[in-house]
């Protein structure tokens, strides 16, 4: 029994490196295409690592597009929008979960209901409602809209972890004089780190990702990378090189961030779902 058990974890390791390694793949190829000479990236047949490692690509990105300031657009609007959702929703979730009334349980329907609605499906409406309130064009309305849309998340996320929370902290708290605000902000929020850290960093990717809802809010002045990144795709051409650098550059941070909060989200995951 004991040698099929370590047969059987081989053959799982084994399965999980092939899998990571067709999943890594294609980045690698992006990689690797980013630092070819143009006419590498274009060959046929098309080979794997340059022969010549060159900057050729990064420097035509940064002549065809804004690189830098697409690139502070998307920081700024995915990480207020991010913090905004957070607070607001942490504290949502909170206040469900504490309730204890039947309407509690309508709005944690609520909440799965807007969480399960697709972004293409509203995006219209909120383009009318940016353009009347003349935020069209601006990072307040990609902060808005980024923060709106993603904190039915952030409250979904935090319902299974206060639901592990025994209510007799908060009783506690209460006996001591701590108000609501104070029993969440000293006795909750250190035992929620976990799950804050893991709906932080999902939320954060969410909106760092989106495309649809930059593309009709911005033109020129708020445009993230990810809409400036589609102008190297036209109906007549398509610039593969520069493209494959801008999709490095963008990826790249997120690949880091992700390394290194690996250890956050997987503790975050298994303490939501783990009932007290």
């Amino acid at each position: 029994m004991k040698k099929k058990g370590e047969i059987g974890k081989k053959i799982g390791i084994s399965v999980s490196v092939i899998l990571t390694v067709c999943w890594l793949f294609p980045y690698i190829y992006v990689i690797c295409c980013s630092f070819k000479p143009g006419s590498e990236v274009i060959a046929v047949p098309p080979k794997f690592f340059p022969k010549v490692f060159s900057i050729e690509n990064f420097s035509g990105m940064l002549e065809r597009m804004d690189a830098f300031k697409f690139l502070l657009n998307s920081v700024s609007a995915a990480l207020i929008s991010t913090i905004i959702a957070l607070i607001l929703g942490s504290l949502a979730a909170y206040a469900i979960q504490r309730s204890g009334a039947r309407l509690s349980i309508v709005l944690v329907v609520l909440v799965l209901c807007l969480k399960m609605i697709p972004t293409s499906s509203i995006v219209v409406p909120i383009y009318e409602l940016i353009c009347n309130m003349g935020l069209y064009d601006t990072r307040l309305a990609l902060i808005i809209v980024y923060a709106a849309i993603n904190m039915p998340f952030v409250m979904w996320t935090m319902l299974s972890f206060y639901e592990g929370i025994p209510t007799t902290l908060d009783e506690a708290a209460y006996v001591d004089g701590a108000s609501s605000l104070q029993t969440f902000r000293k006795v909750i929020l250190p035992i929620c780190k976990p799950g804050l850290a893991t709906a932080f960093i999902f939320t954060l990717f969410l909106a760092w990702n989106d495309f649809l809802v930059a593309l009709l809010l911005t033109s020129t002045n708020a445009k993230t990378f990810t809409v400036g990144l589609a102008g190297f795709l036209s109906a007549y051409n398509l610039d593969l090189g520069p493209m494959c650098a801008g999709a490095f550059l963008f990826s790249f941070p997120v690949m880091i961030i992700s390394l290194a909060a690996q250890r956050y989200i997987v503790q975050g995951m298994t303490a939501g779902a783990v009932k007290g």
